[in-house]
């Protein structure tokens, strides 16, 4: 199986997308062997652009490799190019998709060279589909990266990091210099890898996720004060937990301390 390599030129990038065409084939094939489990049905690459990375998961995955491009433009060439991409091309926003409708449930591996200007908000989209999701890897902006795989007490650590980290394991891979795609970025580039954990935490996500976010919406304040709405009990209240600051607990401590608020008996519902 071959695929001639794009011409770089054919689809013009578009800045309201968020679009920077990665250029570099060696870049591109390295991102495409980030996904190593082999625990998925299919594998989704979202934004393919022009198919620079698509090629290699076509060559190298003995999963069938869906995409999903929101850019009209690069669908038509996608289609003239890989036909082995065809009823495959999801022409939609990533975001306003549902996960499980689209793949019955199955369990998907997703990569990608991810638009800046919405890299956090599919990570988000991704711990919503964490069930189905076993591992997640590709591209953001370096800043992004290294807020996903911060450990505690890290001045970048935060809601992204606590989230993400509670439900997969995550590893920072490589930084990509500007110069390998068109246009180049203002900044550089970081590839990671989360692979989902095999015991998922037994509480609600989105209880969770209100939680860690009341907590670092105040980082600066211990915990008995950012989180004085959920009306803790005095007893709860003297946990030494407490104590601290959002930034100073582990992904692990935030599902404990979710748990005890959760069963405090003066939490508000």
């Amino acid at each position: 199986m071959s695929y001639d390599t794009p011409s770089m030129n054919y689809v013009k990038p578009k800045k309201h997308l968020g679009q920077h065409f990665l250029k570099d084939k060696n870049i591109a094939h390295k991102i495409a062997q980030t996904l190593q489990t082999n625990q998925y049905d299919f594998v989704l690459e979202i934004g393919p652009g022009m198919g620079v990375m698509t090629k290699f998961l076509l060559q190298e995955q003995n999963k069938p490799v869906y995409v999903v491009e929101i850019d009209p433009e690069s669908v038509q060439y996608l289609n003239k190019h890989f036909p082995d991409l065809k009823n495959h091309i999801i022409n939609e926003d990533f975001l306003k998709i549902n996960l499980f409708e689209h793949f019955l449930g199955k369990q998907i591996a997703i990569t990608g060279n991810f638009p800046y200007n919405i890299s956090t908000q599919i990570v988000f989209k991704v711990l919503d589909f964490k069930e189905i999701v076993p591992e997640f890897t590709g591209m953001f902006q370096k800043e992004v990266s290294e807020r996903i795989t911060a450990k505690h007490g890290n001045k970048t650590y935060g809601i992204l990091s606590v989230l993400t980290q509670i439900y997969y394991q995550t590893e920072y891979l490589f930084t990509v210099n500007e110069q390998v795609f068109i246009p180049p970025p203002k900044v550089k580039s970081g590839v990671i890898r989360l692979t989902r954990k095999e015991h998922l935490p037994s509480i609600d996500y989105q209880y969770l996720k209100k939680i860690v976010k009341t907590a670092f919406n105040q980082r600066r304040k211990t915990l008995r004060n950012s989180l004085k709405s959920y009306n803790l009990s005095p007893q709860l209240k003297q946990a030494r937990i407490f104590a601290k600051r959002p930034e100073q607990l582990s992904p692990d401590e935030f599902v404990e301390l979710a748990k005890m608020i959760k069963n405090d008996a003066t939490n508000t519902p």
